[in-house]
């Protein structure tokens, strides 16, 4: 038998390389479930839902089918934590680029801080609180929430501190993570902490998620961290949380050990809520569950948790919060979605939304905090292993990154990315082969 010539080999590769693509999309998009809504949504009414959107860059109000009543944002603007205040006004954290008011950088730049919208008649800003940032990613305002005092209660990752604002935006208090975590040199040139959430959770305490330590804090007026969810045991693997520029022993006096709690128990979370004393619900983001944890003899462990809905794995989700139903509402980012699930795991609603939903509430509760009708739950069985980083981290990384830009559907997975990767280089060998056979003839 005769080799094959290179011309006719590139085009085997070529179209090796086609077949690889559209075979593996074709199968992925006949057996995948829908990720959004459907025939799941059970009678029940369940009022309004709103939502804040990160690359889509909007505050939305869906209706109990999950319909949009009205929405606000420009593609200049990502949305994070949105709550509804007495008023029926919004307070939204947010991050804006291209601003012209931009202190000690360069114009233009990008300012983070907090919104006011008035939905009525039509929704628009009626005011704002913000600073200036180096950079629109990773400096971002993602929390704030109402205090009885008049003050709103912040976080800030350009600083890594959280703070109090009073209504003429004067700063009235802070506490800063450098209190407890080794700070590098400055820290608004990295993504150190990446300090996302912070609750109030008693009279000047405050429960603050630390994402890149996998850690929970309790912080308190005066006498800073009172208590830690996750705490470092010292098993001497701190990888996880110095990845991506994260910690780090900057200060070169602990032979590199850092503050870093178990990604066994959440891995980079997202949006804790304060169930009870002793039970804290979390969006365990790099685990691609929800789980809820329990305090037994100081140690905190998951006693429930999901991992999926309508068939579709969690990808990356950012928000979960426990209704008074006993059924939990989560923010599933990557995959474009809201869903309400029963504590079996069983899903009974779900809308979709525009691209990286951040946090959802559900009205007219919002997020509860250490209320009386919150349910603790407990896991009849296994509770959600954690999820596995891909063999390739590209992949993720370039998957991430797709969906920031676009909205994917439910069947493309990383992994689509790394068949298309492969067949490029198919292809380009493949045309190599074919062009230098020409050339030989």
């Amino acid at each position: 038998m005769a080799p094959l010539s290179r011309q006719r080999l590139g085009t085997v590769l070529i179209l090796l390389a086609v077949v690889a693509v559209v075979g593996s999309f074709a199968v992925s998009v006949a057996t995948a479930p829908s990720a959004g809504t459907g025939s799941t949504n059970d009678s029940a009414d369940r009022g309004r839902t709103l939502v804040g959107m990160q690359a889509e860059g909007r505050v939305a109000m869906l209706d109990a089918n999950g319909d949009p009543l009205w929405r606000i944002g420009s593609e200049t603007v990502d949305y994070f934590d949105v709550t509804m205040l007495d008023n029926g006004s919004v307070l939204a954290g947010f991050v804006a680029e291209d601003q012209d008011d931009c202190g000690q950088y360069e114009s233009p730049c990008s300012r983070t801080g907090f919104r006011l919208i008035d939905p009525e008649p039509e929704p628009a800003v009626v005011g704002e609180w913000s600073f200036p940032v180096r950079s629109k990613l990773n400096s971002e305002v993602h929390d704030v929430e109402p205090l009885p005092s008049g003050e709103y209660l912040l976080t800030d990752m350009e600083y890594e501190r959280i703070l109090t604002v009073a209504g003429n935006g004067t700063i009235t208090w802070q506490w800063n993570a450098s209190q407890r975590y080794d700070a590098p040199p400055d820290v608004t040139r990295t993504d150190w902490l990446h300090i996302n959430d912070v609750d109030r959770v008693g009279d000047g305490r405050y429960m603050v998620s630390v994402r890149n330590a996998n850690q929970v804090l309790v912080v308190e007026r005066g006498e800073g961290v009172v208590d830690v969810i996750n705490e470092d045991e010292k098993r001497g693997d701190d990888a996880n949380c110095k990845r991506r520029s994260g910690l780090a022993d900057y200060s070169n006096d602990s032979d590199g050990d850092v503050l870093c709690g178990d990604p066994e128990i959440m891995d980079h979370q997202h949006n804790p809520q304060s169930l009870d004393d002793g039970a804290v619900l979390v969006a365990d983001s790099e685990n691609d569950r929800i789980v809820e944890l329990h305090e037994e003899d100081g140690e905190w462990n998951v006693s429930w948790g999901v991992k999926s809905s309508n068939g579709v794995r969690y990808d990356w989700p950012r928000d979960a919060d426990r209704l008074p139903n006993g059924n939990t509402l989560i923010t599933d980012s990557r995959n474009d979605r809201v869903v309400e699930v029963t504590p079996n795991g069983t899903t009974v609603w779900s809308a979709a939304t525009g691209r990286w939903p951040y946090e959802a509430e559900r009205l007219p509760y919002g997020e509860l905090i250490d209320d009386d009708r919150l349910t603790r739950l407990d896991s009849d069985g296994d509770t959600p292993a954690r999820g596995t980083d891909s063999a390739l981290p590209f992949v993720d990384r370039a998957y991430a990154g797709l969906s920031f830009v676009v909205s994917l559907p439910a069947w493309f997975q990383p992994w689509h990315i790394g068949v298309i990767a492969v067949a490029v280089v198919l292809v380009v060998l493949g045309s190599v082969l074919i062009v230098s056979g020409r050339w030989n003839r």
